[in-house]
């Protein structure tokens, strides 16, 4: 039994990201607890809780990324069976939240399909929601339960403080006006200008970039996006900075999905790096020498001593710098 701040704590991985569960664990000082998911002959999922959860405040980490129906799957089956062996609180940590683009009706008779699966997790018994960059942030609404919406940013950025560009080389980019608050806090703490990719989506998963509003020549430009799907947005962005005069382009983005034929793209694009966090697992196939992957483990156990503390979590959601130093406090 582990025992963190004087309360009975059990940490559970699911199937879909393993290796992110063991950084938390690391991070926090404890084992994973035991489980197993088990399928039946045609396809049901089943799980096996091998050690007493009664009374323990649980954590069970399951980003829901592909195959999206089964990780989710898995994870209101292991709620409701958390939920029957009485455990105290199940807090599930959900650093890649599958159907967050599907937050509001764009068209007639579309479904709101993240507000469904926010209703599935609720009614499965979750106690607490804890994800990494919603795509959408108005998702925090459909919840009625504590959910908390950590951010990838001072991660991402302190990987590019490192690399100690000069700031007045550099140039932050926005994928799209949409993402220009997420742009504009990347460039406060890099101290630089912002710049943004006037496109047009004439269908999901492909863009038409129109115009660059912003002067990135003979700068090095760092894009920035929640997560990198199929790379078609991505790639051409970064082609047409090379075009209108960039010295170099980086990307940075929380989630790397990475869909076919995403690792190609980047591959032979003019991509200098893809720096993603490892909110989603990245398998063998798909690793790449253009592609970093930071952990976000650390981040996300610091957050669950806060809540087993009882402290506010608000200073894990951003943060602070020292401009003298041009580093993160």
């Amino acid at each position: 039994m582990s025992v963190l701040l004087g309360k009975k704590v059990k940490l559970f991985s699911l199937s879909s990201n393993r290796a992110l569960a063991c950084d938390i664990a690391k991070s926090i000082g404890i084992e994973l607890a035991d489980c197993e998911v088990l399928h039946f002959a045609d396809g049901e999922i089943n799980v096996n809780i091998n050690e007493t959860v009664r009374g323990h405040d649980v954590f069970v980490v399951q980003p829901t990324s592909a195959p999206v129906n089964e990780h989710l799957m898995e994870l209101l089956i292991m709620c409701d069976a958390l939920k029957r062996a009485s455990a105290k609180s199940i807090n599930l940590i959900i650093p890649y939240y599958g159907y967050s683009r599907q937050d509001r009706k764009a068209k007639s008779r579309q479904p709101i399909s993240a507000k469904l699966v926010a209703d599935l997790i609720q009614a499965a018994g979750a106690t607490r929601v804890i994800t990494m960059d919603l795509h959408a942030a108005q998702i925090q609404g459909f919840f009625n339960i504590p959910i908390d919406n950590f951010m990838g940013l001072p991660i991402l950025v302190n990987y590019f403080l490192d690399k100690k560009f000069g700031k007045d080389e550099l140039v932050v980019v926005s994928p799209d006006h949409g993402g220009v608050t997420r742009a504009r806090e990347f460039a406060k703490v890099l101290e630089c200008p912002i710049a943004i990719i006037d496109k047009r989506r004439p269908e999901p998963n492909k863009a038409e970039v129109m115009n660059i509003l912003g002067n990135i020549e003979g700068k090095v430009c760092i894009l920035v996006d929640d997560m990198v799907d199929t790379a078609g947005t991505l790639t051409a962005g970064a082609n047409a900075l090379k075009a209108a005069g960039a010295k170099a382009v980086y990307a940075a983005a929380t989630h790397g999905v990475l869909s076919n034929p995403a690792v190609e793209r980047i591959q032979n694009s003019c991509l200098e790096e893809l720096v993603i966090t490892n909110t989603i697992a990245l398998p063998e196939e798909k690793k790449n020498p253009k592609i970093k992957v930071l952990s976000v483990g650390s981040l996300l156990g610091h957050g669950i001593l806060r809540i087993l503390s009882d402290e506010p979590l608000s200073g894990l959601f951003m943060y602070s710098y020292d401009k003298s130093k041009r580093e993160l406090l």
